[in-house]
């Protein structure tokens, strides 16, 4: 899909299952970007962090 320039938006509040399909993460927190993280950076960890203090 990417070398058609098509992309997916998947939207969840599972860590594992966001780790595992995607290529970039944006982390929201009350409607607002707090941080984005690409697929070689991301973990549980920065995620929660992101979430939580942002």
């Amino acid at each position: 899909m990417i070398a058609a320039g098509k992309s997916v938006i998947m939207v969840s509040s599972e860590l594992p299952e966001a780790l595992g399909m995607a290529d970039r993460i944006y982390v929201m927190n009350e409607g607002k970007i707090k941080g984005v993280l690409n697929k070689e950076d991301a973990t549980q960890e920065k995620i929660m962090h992101l979430a939580l203090v942002g």
